[in-house]
């Protein structure tokens, strides 16, 4: 089954990050804002940006559910869960980075994976007597800038086919939005495949739109038109607070 949630890679932009940004026709502001985040130990950082808990709240009489979301950065994250992370991305993804426009390279995609200041959520399913605690999901995102914003960008979320449709990738997602909006920043950002209509429908659920960076079509020498591959949304996180649901409160 072709996944839900695809980030076809297209790195963020950074505009001098730890200089000035520029808007426009406005003078360069300094904005250390990004980089002081980004130097945040783990402990701090999720102190700061994230809820204390990062598991969905419990319903009266609904069960809790059977796994557990663990924040790590790249500088942190084991080379086991790496790999696992790893494996979700390339058995839901590989074949639409291939005949996309940005390609498929494993060796490049685990470089990606190693950012700096990339921060992990994952989704860890709870030991039974039947298995072992293992990664089945994850989210990773970056707080820095593009096109002259600061933003979060989110860089991959995936979930084990058997865990869609749960809302679980709703709450992954709400958690780093409610880290951008701690953060102080002005939208969240991701890439989608176009041919991924399911994940296009859940992000525009979520209040996701056509950023206006997204590639626009290109005509070429000989007439035709080259539609991109890929799409750049964006949200707004400046008009209210945003829960663990994805939702702005206002």
């Amino acid at each position: 089954m072709s996944p839900l949630f695809v980030k076809a890679n297209c790195q963020p932009k950074k505009h001098d990050i730890g200089k000035y940004v520029r808007y426009g026709d406005k003078e360069p502001t300094t904005m250390p804002r990004i980089e002081d985040a980004n130097k945040a130990s783990l402990a701090s950082y999720r102190e700061m940006f994230l809820p204390s808990s990062l598991n969905p709240g419990s319903t009266s009489g609904k069960p809790q559910p059977a796994y557990n979301v663990r924040f790590e950065s790249s500088s942190t994250i084991t080379s086991r869960d790496l790999d696992a992370c790893f494996d979700l991305l390339a058995s839901s993804s590989a074949n639409a980075y291939a005949v996309s426009s940005i390609g498929w390279s494993p060796a490049k995609k685990r470089k990606e994976m190693k950012l700096l200041d990339l921060r992990y959520l994952l989704l860890e399913l709870l030991a039974t007597d039947d298995n072992d605690e293992s990664i089945s999901g994850f989210l990773s995102f970056m707080l820095t800038y593009e096109d002259g914003y600061e933003v979060v960008y989110c860089y991959e979320v995936h979930l084990a086919t058997h865990l869609q449709g749960q809302g679980i990738g709703r709450h992954l997602m709400g958690l780093m939005e409610v880290a951008g909006t701690r953060a102080g920043v002005e939208k969240s950002m991701l890439t989608v495949f176009v041919e991924n209509q399911a994940a296009m429908r859940f992000y525009t659920k979520l209040g996701y739109s056509e950023d206006e960076y997204s590639p626009e079509p290109r005509k070429l020498r000989n007439g035709t038109t080259k539609m991109p591959t890929y799409v750049i949304l964006s949200k707004s996180l400046q008009n209210g607070t945003t829960d663990t649901k994805g939702r702005q409160n206002r």
